[in-house]
């Protein structure tokens, strides 16, 4: 079991309704972001364990999916307890992404489907995918027609995130989400973020009220540096968006979930673990890493790149914290972790903020031409099939 700290005096607090997203009550409007290399099976878990909301699976490619690539079978594995079974898919191929949908639905591999347009790695990009697509209305067009026409014959809801464009002089925000409606999507999320920003800047929250005004007959959620439940409160009062999206804010920090649910419950708890239980839920995720991989060895290699999350702004020593990244067992892992002061408290501010990489405010590469008109050229078609890689969602 959780246990809870005194909360300070005054702590915001915000009453939200349930998040409607067709047949699906989320009770916790709150929607934890797919992360490659992150929410996996494993650390879910660990976020369902402190509070509600939707947890959803890595992106997984439509053409890897309908290829039944092994990984991605894996990356979409749930388990039996996860009430609401909710995947991630990216495609930049209309025929791949419905059938990849078609497969979701005929074999009952989901509850709920989202679509992924943010991604603003470079490679993708420069290929016309992830965020660089919806630029070209025809075939996001063309994308969501197909991915909603199919999970409409499962009842299976379907959302779509999406960035506010490739930059200030290239928006396809609203555009693309009125398409999505028109086409039966049951919610949008907004990365109030360009392309261009990658994850460095400030979140533009003005752009998600904007699109919560223009689409009043369905669900937007707002994501973008939420860092805290009053992050969350604070977007939610500016906003007015139907619920949240986290991503980095929750890495080293599966009680962030525990956190949002009081806040938007209206109590005043919060999570303040000292360094025992930092300890004791690096452990455990080691233990859930291990189970999911079926290898010791790659549950602790994916481990590392959570240990300097975990134990943001904690006194816990430059070296040990390097034996940490290291970490070759369970064994290992239990006795470095025993060599702690554990009895040190919450350290404060020191753990809050920001978490993971931000990068850098870059020009956004995209092919050749691509920004000369909205419609796809015969040359681009045959390009962007190129574009479908195994990336981060952004």
């Amino acid at each position: 079991m959780t246990t809870l700290t005194d909360a300070p005096t005054n702590t915001p607090t915000l009453k939200l309704p349930p998040l409607q997203l067709g047949k699906l009550t989320i009770d916790t409007p709150v929607v934890l972001a797919p992360m490659a290399g992150v929410t996996n099976r494993a650390f879910r878990r660990l976020c369902r364990e402190y509070g509600g909301g939707l947890y959803v699976t890595e992106m997984v490619t439509a053409r890897a999916l309908v290829e039944r690539n092994p990984e991605s079978l894996r990356i979409i594995s749930h388990d039996p307890d996860e009430e609401i079974r909710s995947i991630q898919i990216y495609g930049v191929d209309p025929g791949t992404v419905r059938a990849a949908v078609r497969m979701v639905v005929d074999e009952n591999l989901a509850d709920h489907v989202d679509l992924n347009f943010g991604c603003p790695v470079p490679k993708v990009t420069r290929k016309g995918g992830g965020s660089a697509l919806p630029w070209k209305s025809d075939l996001y067009t063309s994308i969501i027609e197909a991915a909603t026409s199919e999970a409409a014959k499962g009842d299976i809801p379907l959302t779509v995130k999406m960035r506010i464009g490739i930059d200030k002089d290239h928006l396809t925000y609203l555009e693309s989400a009125k398409i999505a409606r028109d086409h039966g999507a049951a919610a949008v999320t907004l990365h109030a973020r360009t392309a261009g920003q990658y994850y460095a800047g400030h979140s533009d929250w003005d752009a998600i009220t904007t699109l919560r005004e223009a689409m009043d007959d369905m669900p937007v959620l707002g994501n973008g540096d939420i860092f805290s439940a009053e992050d969350a409160i604070e977007m939610v009062e500016q906003t007015g968006a139907a619920g949240v999206m986290v991503g980095r804010g929750c890495q080293g920090r599966p009680w962030i979930f525990g956190d949002l649910q009081a806040a938007f419950e209206g109590r005043e708890d919060r999570f303040r673990p000292g360094v025992r239980k930092v300890a004791d839920t690096v452990y455990r995720h080691g233990e859930l890493l291990t189970e999911f991989f079926e290898d010791e060895g790659k549950g602790m290699r994916d481990i590392r790149k959570h240990i300097a999350w975990y134990f943001k702004g904690y006194p816990v020593g430059g070296e040990i914290r390097s034996q940490l990244a290291q970490v070759p067992s369970l064994a290992v892992l239990r006795e470095l972790l025993d060599q702690l002061d554990l009895g040190l408290p919450y350290p404060g501010e020191a753990a809050e903020g920001t978490r993971g990489r931000a990068g850098h405010p870059k020009k956004t590469h995209v092919p050749d031409g691509w920004l000369d008109n909205r419609v796809m050229s015969d040359a681009h078609r045959e390009m962007i099939k190129a574009a479908e890689l195994d990336i981060s969602g952004g």
